[in-house]
């Protein structure tokens, strides 16, 4: 079975709500992971930090072997210096403040909420001295989730449950299940338009995806990865031709990497 949608919570209280207002059901037979499926939505309690995350992405990934232009979303709290309690932002801007590296998540569908940049950090930020939204998974979440699909259905949306005035300690489960509860029908909506988006990509019309995966050995996720980068590239360059050095290529994790150096290259310019 593929999914369209993947949703993923880091905590079951973030993801309460999404389960009761989509009547989703969880797969038993999946262990590793709390998984809840309906139709064509695949939703994932990942666990708390950047490792958690970046492995429940992977694993639902690979193993529902997701169909081409899958919507990935990662839904959860957020804190801020002094935005309200309860407020949405989708993120358009990710700091991952371990490694210095800053991802920029494209916003191309009408605006539902405002937009806000995040930091996210291996430990809980509760000091709330800078500008910027702060959680602990959107960085692992968004550059994981890229490998998948391309980043125009990507899409991190934060509530925010913590600020000066009422810092994260005093954060309760109940809480933040009513606080994204609020916000289902927003949800929802971007799940439309991202759904709408995603039939207008048309995957590349080029022979050079069955000539890698003669050429090289592809996991079935690799393979995934590979129809991702490809389309990802076509959005990017409107089709331009791609041009591999396959002479200093050896694996398909080396195609992998040379094909994402070539986006992140074109992406500099645009």
């Amino acid at each position: 079975m593929s999914y369209k949608i993947f949703i993923y919570a880091a905590l079951p209280c973030e993801a309460k709500p999404l389960v009761e207002h989509f009547k989703l059901k969880k797969r038993v037979d999946i262990q590793p992971f709390a998984v809840y499926v309906q139709g064509e939505m695949c939703l994932t309690v990942t666990g708390l930090g950047k490792s958690a995350m970046a492995a429940g992405v992977a694993y639902t990934q690979a193993l529902f072997a997701m169909g081409e232009q899958a919507i990935l979303i990662n839904i959860g709290i957020a804190g801020h210096r002094d935005y309200a309690i309860g407020g949405l932002y989708v993120v358009d801007k990710i700091i991952d403040t371990d490694s210095q590296r800053n991802y920029y998540p494209p916003l191309i569908s009408k605006a539902l909420c405002p937009s806000g940049a995040i930091r996210t950090s291996s430990s809980p930020q509760l000091n709330y001295d800078h500008a910027e939204l702060c959680d602990m998974e959107a960085s692992a979440f968004y550059e994981t989730a890229t490998r998948f699909t391309t980043g125009e259905l990507v899409h991190c949306l934060k509530v925010i449950s913590d600020n000066q005035a009422s810092p994260a300690q005093m954060i309760q489960a109940k809480q933040v299940s009513l606080l994204i509860a609020n916000h289902v029908a927003t949800i929802d909506a971007l799940m439309v338009q991202s759904l709408a988006l995603a039939a207008l990509i048309i995957p590349p019309k080029t022979p050079l995806f069955e000539q890698l995966i003669q050429r090289y050995h592809f996991t079935a996720s690799a393979q995934a990865q590979l129809k991702a980068q490809l389309t990802r590239w076509a959005v990017l360059t409107d089709n331009q031709p791609l041009v591999l050095d396959e002479a200093e290529l050896r694996s398909g994790k080396d195609v992998l990497l040379s094909l994402e150096q070539h986006i992140n290259t074109v992406a500099v310019f645009l």
